[in-house]
């Protein structure tokens, strides 16, 4: 008798002879397993026996762990719907109503679908809904209470998180330093962390008043004292600046990131005001000058440390004599970007030039992809010698002329010839210990 009452549809004819294919339906509640929801495998559990209960046809089991809040952003469920459409099933077995849906999309995809009759049940643990138009009606109202709910929930978070900063408490993880007590007499509470607080207080005082740069900060941290976050990961260099540029560790937080509403935070502060602005204008000092008025070296971005295969950087000097001169010196050192500890020597950039040129003398001119525009330039200059001699004979370009302009190049060129002319190499240059090399 019950499988009569449950198993049925509008028009009295049973579900099992109406040929209903149903796909199970699970999805994963969004509520504590204290308050309501049961998990996934539970739900599927007790609709198989729901199933077999009423000799019900599934064909497909469906676990979604997705949530069912915003429209269109369950693949499961989209894939459901379009099978749906197919023809592959025309029947759903769910829990509940608010499994299916908790948006308008998603009903009104599911309630069209009826319409079309290519939807004509869906079975849910205590109740039927068919193609009747107050079955309908009333599946739309639960998924509609549903909405409502969440709706309700957003709000009434929302308010608690207001009130929460309000009383100076970070709602969020809070940052390397602290953590979260769980003591319910201090809920949301950012207590300091003994072990890594002293740690972030000395990394601003090594900015502020030692003058180290951020690399060096960082390998302090990585390589020296093997600093570790809560998670028992090293900080990133990009992790690093974050810390630096934190109000929170002063006692002052933004909430939401960039609302521009700030808080006084009731935790206590690593660090005072006045350490942290003056770090700002450490790191600004040495960080936030512009690409345009940063110095360009001619032969950086193009060498690799043949030790740790770190790119090479630049270093730019001056000698001041006692007669007034100034003599000016250029240094390309690795950056020791891949080991901090890495031993490769500096380079004068006089002795790089020289050895490049030795370089060229063994490399084929011909095959340079820059022959070309060499051979045009050395074209050029021989017709305006002419031009000043008065000559008129026919211009013959020799492999000679080019292999000497593109040492011409290399010692009185720009900055950026020099670096067209040895990407063209296509080759690797590497410089180990004030030797260059290239490595085809």
């Amino acid at each position: 008798m019950e499988t009569n009452v449950i198993g049925k549809i509008h028009n009295d004819i049973p579900i099992t002879e109406r040929r209903v294919r149903y796909c199970l339906y699970a999805r994963k509640s969004t509520e504590s397993d204290e308050q309501q929801a049961l998990s996934i495998d539970s739900q599927v559990k007790e609709m198989t026996a729901i199933a077999e209960r009423l000799r019900l046809n599934v064909v497909s089991i469906k676990r979604e762990s997705h949530s069912a809040k915003d429209s269109g952003q369950r693949p499961l469920f989209k894939e459901l719907l379009r099978e749906i459409s197919d023809g592959t099933y025309n029947g759903i077995l769910t829990w509940a109503p608010d499994r299916l849906s908790r948006n308008a999309g998603d009903l009104g995809s599911l309630v069209d679908l009826m319409d079309q009759k290519k939807l004509i049940h869906i079975q849910t643990y205590g109740q039927t809904f068919t193609n009747s138009p107050n079955e309908k009606f009333l599946l739309m109202i639960l998924c509609s209470q549903a909405k409502l709910e969440n709706d309700n929930k957003s709000i009434n978070v929302k308010r608690g998180l207001r009130a929460r900063v309000e009383m100076g408490l970070w709602p969020c993880r809070p940052p390397t330093g602290y953590f979260k007590t769980k003591r319910t007499d201090k809920k949301c509470e950012s207590i300091l962390d003994p072990e890594r607080a002293p740690i972030i207080k000395q990394m601003y005082e090594k900015i502020a008043y030692d003058n180290w740069s951020g690399r060096k900060l960082y390998s302090w941290l990585r390589y020296e004292i093997k600093f570790k976050t809560e998670f028992n990961k090293p900080l990133s260099l990009g992790n690093l600046y974050r810390i630096l540029d934190n109000h929170f560790y002063y006692g002052r937080f933004e909430y939401p990131k960039g609302s521009g509403q700030w808080y006084n935070g009731a935790h206590e502060p690593i660090i005072s005001k006045e350490l942290f602005d003056q770090v700002q204008e450490q790191i600004k000092s040495k960080t936030m000058e512009s690409r345009a008025s940063q110095k360009e070296f001619a032969f950086t971005k193009i060498m690799t440390c043949g030790l740790c295969g770190s790119g090479i950087t630049a270093d730019e000097k001056f000698k001041h004599q006692q007669n007034g001169n100034v003599h000016r010196y250029v240094y390309y050192r690795c950056t020791k970007a891949k080991d901090p500890i890495c031993t490769c020597e500096a380079i004068n950039e006089e002795d790089l030039i020289d050895q490049l040129k030795g370089l060229l003398d063994d490399i084929d001119i011909q095959t340079v992809p820059m022959k070309d525009k060499i051979t045009m330039e050395v074209k050029r200059i021989k017709k305006f010698q002419q031009m000043l001699l008065g000559e008129k004979s026919q211009i013959i370009i020799k492999d000679i002329d080019l292999r000497n302009y593109t040492k011409f190049l290399l010692q009185e060129g720009s900055g950026e010839e020099k670096r067209e002319l040895l990407r063209c190499l296509k080759t690797r240059i590497v410089m180990n210990n004030k030797k260059v090399t290239i490595q085809h």
